[in-house]
């Protein structure tokens, strides 16, 4: 049996067998076996592994609850002396506080079970390769790579294990203006040639960063959204556009289209997709996860449900986090192939990012940002000059609705670059999307 498995089973079962009369627990347990190399000038600036594993221990009594974050050292006794401490410490704090209102306990004793542990080549592989293919170029990136695990346990039986492997390498290659194109390349199978031809790319567009720089008045223009350019609108959406609480409370910036007074685009299609994902099937609230149809052909479909958002409005929990934004949102692709994006943008906009996204005004679903890396003025189908900076504003009705021209059929996998305390496991698959107008302000 896989050794982290078989400790936080020990560490679960002892805490079960140490419960007083009344008492309940939840276990939440993070684990990372990670490599990191930062890229500078296609050169290893700095490599290093970290191992680190904690829990989460919350304590449940009389509608009273306390948690408390342990970090685990791998030797079993040592960890069950710690967590028999932060169970005394929650003991001693639990009748100082007021019982919570919406505090839900899941007492399904559900069972979940997924090890997606694939074969990644060797760190030196790799970064043999980025130094070979980059050769030449000013590339600047970060490389991720290892398992990440998560677990759960509860006094109601509840028992979750997630192992998943992956990989991601982000880097920006720079120009000698300064200008720089980004890219990724993510997922849970190293293929050389596939890391070659998205560099590749990556290099091409570069060679126009040292044309002289076009600036366009306010207007409206045609557009090309390329996927991590859509990933940006996309994940300042989920910031409550999907929230069971953010609708309940009337602050969602889709209000208007689940009231029925606005619409998106028929081609839209999106989901919270837990299947495949390197999501783990439950939540660190104890609830299991399911895949939800969030947008089906533009009408307004399931919500993310957090248990205390459960417990506040009568619903049922479907394992959302408790700031109910998609962890692994994935949108249909449609027929536009990526090797006929610029003949059909024909005039306007290729922009490869956006950045500084945020709400102009979030009850009208209208935001604001800025273009930035790999962003190009297209004439004739053909690349003519890199863009400025600009910035633009549209409503979110416009951009996923009346605006919406195509999907491209290829989608584009990119992972959580986030390593705050640990490695992060959300993803996006994601087109690029054509727009027949967008609106830039300055």
């Amino acid at each position: 049996m896989n050794q982290a498995l078989a400790q936080f089973q020990a560490l679960a079962q002892w805490l079960g067998d140490a419960l007083a009369p009344g008492e309940d627990f939840s276990l939440g347990y993070a684990a990372e076996q990670s490599d990191f190399v930062r890229f500078n000038q296609a050169r290893v600036r700095q490599a290093g592994q970290v191992r680190q594993a904690s829990l989460e221990l919350q304590l449940i009594q009389g509608g009273r609850h306390a948690e408390q974050q342990l970090t685990l050292s791998g030797v079993l006794a040592e960890d069950r002396r710690r967590l028999a401490e932060a169970l005394s410490q929650l003991r001693a704090i639990l009748p100082l506080l007021p019982p919570d209102p919406y505090l839900q306990f899941n007492r399904e004793p559900w069972q979940s079970h997924s090890l997606q542990l694939e074969a990644l080549p060797d760190c030196a592989q790799v970064v043999e390769q980025v130094a070979r293919e980059a050769a030449g170029l000013d590339l600047v990136g970060f490389y991720a790579a290892g398992s990440i695990s998560r677990g759960f346990a509860s006094s109601s039986g509840a028992f979750g294990w997630h192992q998943a492997s992956s990989f991601n390498l982000d880097w920006s290659l720079f120009h000698g203006n300064g200008q720089a194109v980004k890219a990724q390349y993510a997922g849970q199978h190293w293929q050389a040639e596939a890391f070659a031809t998205r560099l590749a790319e990556a290099r091409e567009q570069l060679a126009y960063l040292g044309l002289p720089a076009r600036s366009l008045a306010p207007g409206d223009y045609r557009a090309y959204l390329a996927p991590a350019a859509l990933q940006e609108v996309l994940e300042l959406l989920g910031w409550g556009g999907f929230s069971a609480q953010a609708l309940a409370e009337k602050d969602s910036p889709l209000q208007r289209l689940h009231s029925g007074e606005a619409r998106l685009s028929p081609l839209l299609h999106l989901q919270e997709q837990v299947t495949g994902s390197l999501l783990p099937g439950f939540s660190s609230e104890g609830y299991p996860r399911r895949d939800l149809q969030l947008i089906r052909a533009g009408q307004p479909g399931e919500q993310l449900v957090s248990a205390r958002s459960a417990a506040e409005y009568g619903l049922p929990a479907n394992g959302a986090s408790p700031w109910e934004a998609p962890a692994a949102l994935v949108m249909a692709g449609g027929e536009l192939a990526q090797a006929q994006v610029l003949e059909r943008l024909d005039r306007g906009l290729y922009i490869g990012n956006l950045w500084y996204l945020n709400y102009s005004d979030r009850p009208a679903a209208r935001i604001t940002g800025m273009t930035r890396f790999a962003s190009f003025w297209v004439e004739d189908g053909r690349i003519q000059a890199p863009l400025a900076s600009m910035r633009f504003d549209d409503s979110l009705y416009r951009l996923l609705g009346s605006r919406l021209e195509a999907l491209t059929r290829e989608r584009e996998l990119s992972l959580a670059t986030g390593t705050y305390q640990q490695r992060h496991n959300g993803s996006t698959l994601l087109p690029g999307a054509l727009l027949d107008g967008l609106t830039l302000t300055l």
